[in-house]
């Protein structure tokens, strides 16, 4: 890889470009961008159109990043989750979800998480880099062809829900959704696509200001700044008044509807005061709220909810005529629901330690 580029950071123009600069037609771009994005080849020599002569010019000069299965989990409830090898020996991992209404791939962002959200076992990795775009786009694609292959369905959604924070891969994140949505790529409509944020305020106005078709979700929790910042230190920087004021942002340049997640928390943030607040801050834009059941890790310092109370939290939501929605768990059992991604993954802790004695 030494001295190569990766050809999958470049655009269609990059690779023409490219290519008149080697000789070559630009027309080979084409190709060569549907080798990479439609038909996934990992190699040059898998491009089987192009000369001999031209794949030996590519593999001079790029590489193609790509990753690999390393490991994979299936629930009882049919929930996949997949151990993913990048470069350098680093592990990711992805999760393809399907119900009966829906077949959702969620997907990481970074290897690790430098948030350090209490609640989340991925919080407790150090972030050891940002993935790339063919990185992101690579999940989707395998996650696709496990609900095509495996259950005979189709994917209907996308969520950047998994490892990381994608408004800090901001440029990364935002590329990947172009590959999936553009016709030489996937063809997936943005609506399909919900990109989840723990909360960076002026990332989400870029995100206004860049005009983005899919969707947003903030990641909540609690709806005041005491409780908020107890649980994701984020909160110190990106408090809920600049987060209302980004949100409000947001709202006006694309016309979007946010989603709130609301992961809720045995006697800390599940009474009926806290609905209250929630329902006052979520006021200011056009929205959902999905209550998420909470999924133990391995420290104990939360419980689930109990269900009873649950229901009346959401129930209180719905009389102030907001749209509520339950999220069960599923694939608890596989340490796959939410937050429990790289729990007990003897791989992804291998990594962290390799990459703490390289760092030290």
């Amino acid at each position: 890889m030494e001295g190569k580029q990766n050809i999958r950071l470049l655009t269609l123009d990059g690779i023409k470009s490219a290519l008149q600069e080697m000789g070559e037609k630009p027309f080979r771009g084409k190709q060569i961008f549907e080798w990479l994005w439609q038909k996934d080849a990992v190699t040059f020599e898998d491009m089987t159109n192009l000369s001999k002569s031209l794949r030996k010019k590519l593999n001079s000069s790029f590489f193609i990043d790509h990753i690999e299965l390393e490991d994979q989990q299936i629930s009882s409830d049919k929930t996949i989750k997949c151990a993913f090898k990048i470069e350098e020996g680093k592990v990711i991992e992805g999760v393809l979800i399907p119900t009966s209404s829906r077949t959702t791939a969620c997907i990481s962002s970074q290897v690790g998480c430098s948030l350090a959200c209490k609640f989340c076992a991925t919080g407790k990795l150090k972030l050891m880099r940002n993935l790339t775009p063919g990185e992101m786009v690579d999940q989707v694609v395998y996650l696709k062809n496990q609900a095509e292959n495996r259950y005979k369905t189709t994917l209907s959604n996308i969520v950047y829900m998994g490892m990381g924070e994608p408004l800090l891969n901001y440029n990364n994140m935002l590329r990947s959704t172009e590959l999936i949505c553009s016709p030489q790529g996937l063809g997936m409509s943005p609506k399909r696509i919900t990109v989840s944020t723990a909360g960076i305020a002026k990332m989400i106005k870029k995100l206004g200001d860049d005009g983005v078709k899919f969707n947003l979700a903030l990641s909540l929790h609690a709806a005041n700044d005491r409780k908020r910042s107890h649980i994701m230190e984020i909160n110190d920087s990106n408090n809920l008044e600049a987060l209302k004021e980004s949100l409000i942002y947001f709202h006006q340049r694309t016309g979007s509807r946010v989603t709130f997640e609301y992961i809720i928390f045995k006697d800390f943030n599940d009474s009926l005061e806290d609905a209250q607040e929630l329902a006052e801050f979520a006021k200011c834009v056009p929205c959902k709220v999905n209550i998420i059941e909470y999924n133990p890790i391995d420290d104990g310092e939360f419980q689930q909810a109990d269900r009873t109370k649950v229901d009346a939290f959401a129930s209180y939501l719905e009389n102030k005529n907001m749209i509520v929605h339950i999220r069960r768990s599923r694939g608890k059992d596989i340490d796959a629901a939410c937050g429990q991604l790289a729990n007990k993954n003897k791989a992804i802790l291998k990594a962290e330690r390799k990459f703490k004695v390289q760092k030290n």
